[in-house]
């Protein structure tokens, strides 16, 4: 017994269509749901339904299965079937957790969920405590970041549909590792967005990738309890231990309890009745705390959030560049504003935008393991118009110094895949829409929006040429290279010093103490200090306590001095006093 069920309110039909069986008519609830009970259907059936006196075969918007794709039937799947091995996971919570952000499709080679379980191990080694999938929810075509989704219940069925999540997330959770999972709640996918055929989704407002959601107008209440329901989906059937919200500044809500907070209380109930922690991590270009201030103080309740000033510090004081956004930062003074005050555009001046931006946190009450920070992320290198890598532009020896900075920080640090061991295969924008007239669109657009920035068009890759795609996938071979097996120890060693100290993982902004000089920088996380030379030549720095040893240097070379450190050019350690 199966009963199919589906929210149309404003239509004055809706008919089942299943194989062999002819279509039949289902029927209206008062609240705009309809219904039917079919005895035969179980898990296996294939379904689509039917609007108004349209012979339109349309996927179900609640779907869990899209086996032949995003255009095709949806598939009765029973989330009871499948057999967890995961009964003694506890979880795992964010605060004190190294994060590492992969996309399933260029992780490795045959870019699935199980291909993924292959490389676990790996990660336990470098000391992983939660990865960070990209969006894996069904989109149209073979390949794509993600953030083309449309079917925000069903996993991609090219990375190995719905038992190939639950089977990574599985094998994750017998080696230690939670699982977070990226969902894009702001748009839907250009291509096979069927949700806003059967009802009021969206509104006639527009966000950088389409139309936005209704969160606010007429009918808004079932439809954000379409978003309530997937985030509850992913976390209670999937067994995942949180989930990164994609671009919540471009869901405009007017409502007095804002859907963020909603989320908040809905998770805190599951996580309550689950027994295990349950992580929301908010992406917000606002540098607004209220998100994560907890709901007792009157904020929105979530965990964490993404913290692009805490990158746009670090990478801007390590390569030198200061175009577009990275015009208000650069010097030592805005990685300091970072490190003690968690953002630097905390309510005052921003430059790029022409107006104050922000608002200052509160660094006695809001601990900095709420600010997801990174030197590298999908966004801020497949963003680039060459998808290249900071390792790239930088050094080995500063990109060791950049990871001493991020790894010693008070935040919660994030690494993407393959920067451990300073991976050369760029991450590219890539895409693999079938529709020739939306390709053409996207490149089109792609090259119009660098040329803007000075890149020449035959520099911007086309994001639907299989070679972009598959220029981006890791080269594993690469660990067996001296450089590389050399950037990946050190990794190791610094993510180990960081849980073997607990100085270093102190979340408390209001304890750092940033000292700055001609390039160089002091930073004291309790009994240890981080001293850093920026540099291109050696530099003798003053240590304010007397340096009983050197924890971890980044390079040979480094002399301790009565008074301090003489370091070499590029150059960091790590002190304990």
């Amino acid at each position: 017994m199966t009963e199919f069920n589906v929210w149309a309110p404003q239509t004055d039909r809706v008919r089942l269509r299943l194989p062999d069986t002819g279509d039949r008519e289902m029927t209206r609830s008062p609240d705009g749901w309809w219904r039917a009970e079919v005895p035969e259907a179980g898990p296996g059936t294939d379904y689509a339904f039917l609007l108004g006196d349209s012979d339109r075969a349309l996927p179900d918007p609640r779907s869990r299965w899209q086996p032949t794709g995003v255009h095709g039937p949806s598939r009765v799947y029973d989330h009871t079937a499948y057999q967890w091995s995961d009964q003694d996971w506890t979880g795992r919570q964010l605060p004190g957790s190294i994060l590492y952000e992969l996309h399933v499709g260029t992780f490795t080679p045959e870019g699935t969920f199980d291909a993924a379980v292959t490389r676990l191990d790996h990660l336990v080694d470098l000391g992983v405590d939660l990865i960070e999938l990209l969006p894996v929810n069904a989109f149209n075509g073979e390949y794509n970041w993600g953030y083309d989704g449309v079917c925000w219940y069903a996993p991609h069925e090219a990375y190995g549909g719905p038992d190939g999540l639950k089977r990574l997330v599985d094998a994750a959770h017998a080696r230690g590792i939670g699982v977070i999972l990226d969902v894009v709640y702001n748009h839907f996918g250009p291509s096979g967005a069927y949700a806003p055929m059967f009802g009021p989704y969206l509104t006639e407002q527009s966000n950088t990738w389409g139309r936005t959601v209704n969160l606010d107008g007429p009918h808004s209440d079932e439809v954000r309890r379409y978003i309530v329901d997937s985030v509850l989906t992913w976390l209670r059937d999937y067994h995942v231990d949180g989930l990164r919200l994609d671009a919540v500044h471009a869901m405009p809500d007017t409502r007095a309890v804002p859907l963020m907070e909603e989320l908040a209380v809905e998770v805190e109930s599951l996580a309550t009745h689950l027994g295990r922690p349950l992580s929301l991590i908010a992406e917000s270009d606002l540098n607004d705390p209220r998100l994560i201030t907890p709901r007792e103080a009157g904020g929105f309740g979530l965990h964490a959030q993404w913290n692009d000033d805490a990158h746009h510090a670090l990478h801007t004081l390590l390569t030198g560049e200061r175009q577009g956004y990275y015009a208000d930062f650069g010097s030592l003074d805005t990685l300091a504003d970072v490190l003690t005050a968690g953002f630097h555009h905390a309510g005052g001046r921003s430059g790029f935008r022409h107006r104050n931006h922000g608002r200052p946190v509160d660094r006695h009450r809001t601990p900095g393991h709420r600010l997801v920070a990174y030197l590298q992320n999908h966004d801020q290198i497949g963003n680039r118009a060459t998808g290249d890598r900071i390792s790239a532009t930088l050094s080995p020896a500063m990109l060791r110094v950049g990871a001493t900075l991020l790894f010693t920080a008070p935040f919660t640090p994030m690494l993407f895949m393959g920067e451990e061991w300073a991976a050369t295969t760029p991450w590219q924008f890539f895409t693999s829409h079938p529709e020739p007239e939306l390709a053409t669109a996207v490149a089109t657009g792609r090259r119009r929006e660098f040329a803007e920035h000075g890149w020449p068009e035959g520099d911007v890759p086309d994001p639907q040429d299989r070679q972009t795609f598959l220029r981006s996938r890791l080269d594993w071979a690469e660990l067996d290279k001296p450089e590389h097996r050399e950037m990946y120890d050190f990794h190791r060693r610094l993510i180990a010093l960081r849980k073997s100290r607990s100085d270093l993982s102190d979340p408390w902004l209001h304890a750092v103490d940033v000292q700055q000089g001609d390039r160089f920088l002091l930073v004291r996380r309790g009994r240890c200090w981080v001293v850093a030379n920026l540099a291109d030549e050696p530099q003798r720095v003053n240590v304010p306590d007397v340096v009983r040893r050197v924890l971890l240097a980044t390079g040979p070379g480094v002399t301790v001095m009565r008074d301090g450190l003489q370091l070499p050019a590029e150059t960091a350690a790590v002190v304990a006093v």
